[in-house]
């Protein structure tokens, strides 16, 4: 190094470092933020709190990748933190649902991963139960999805299933709502303006009265229609057909207990 050139310092590095906005669907300052070690060791410990364990899929085994990525490369530091994680927090959340709960992961206020744990089954715990309607399976997709602006896709999975539920789409029931939502959305440009996917369902059981038990069919169905309008030709994690096809399969766990 010449002695009229400077050292460049990590900040300077900042730019090629693994940021939140590239791994998570995060907004504003937090995406352009590197994810340090600090944040990924609050999320592990938060994570195996409520979980019992580090999830395969869950954002600690991100976030901690992300972050180890950034520390051999010399971009941030072993005991660095992102301000904004460390005043509004690192938090892992659960919602019981039917057959499961709903994990909630956030990075300073934003939600950065949904999944699934399963939960013991009426047949395994030998306690006779009901069994899932679709009114139930929509409204825990509303759980798990609650921050996720509805896209076209929910709008058809939705439609799907409440044309299984009771046979036709309801002038004002859960379809129409998705079906307008998805329109709004898609002409809004800041996402936390949007309608979500927890609006939508959040009283689904009601708007598909009378309901009906949720069949493999059922969800072959909702899958069908979601699948049909992803470019990606994959379903979303936690999302309606996801929900629904959970449903089906504890149903039918139930009818050979």
């Amino acid at each position: 190094m010449s002695k009229n050139e400077q050292p460049r310092r990590r900040s300077d590095h900042l730019d090629e470092s693994i940021k939140y906005g590239d791994v998570f669907p995060v907004q504003g300052d937090l995406a352009g933020e590197p994810i340090r070690p600090r944040d990924a060791a609050l999320m592990q410990t938060a994570e195996n709190k409520i979980t019992g364990k580090t999830q395969k899929d869950g954002a600690a085994a991100v976030m901690q990748s992300a972050a180890t990525f950034n520390e051999r490369a010399g971009l941030v530091g072993h005991d660095d933190f992102t301000d904004d994680a460390a005043i509004r927090g690192v938090t892992v959340t659960e919602t019981e649902a039917p057959g499961c709960r709903i994990v909630r992961e956030r990075v300073a206020g934003q939600t950065v991963v949904n999944f699934t744990v399963p939960t013991a089954t009426p047949a395994e715990e030998d306690v006779p139960g009901e069994k899932i309607t679709m009114g139930e399976a929509l409204e825990a997709a509303g759980l798990s999805q609650s921050d996720r602006p509805v896209e076209q896709s929910d709008a058809a999975a939705i439609q799907a299933a409440e044309v299984r539920a009771i046979k036709m789409t309801a002038p004002r029931g859960v379809a129409a709502a998705a079906q307008s939502a998805a329109e709004i959305n898609a002409r809004i440009a800041r996402e936390e303006d949007k309608i979500t996917v927890g609006d939508v369902l959040n009283n689904a059981t009601a708007k598909l009265a009378p309901d009906k038990e949720v069949t493999r069919e059922d969800a072959e169905a909702v899958m069908g229609a979601e699948l049909r309008n992803r470019p990606d030709l994959r379903t979303v994690p936690g999302g309606v057909a996801d929900s629904v096809t959970a449903a089906a399969r504890l149903n039918e766990k139930m009818s050979r207990a």
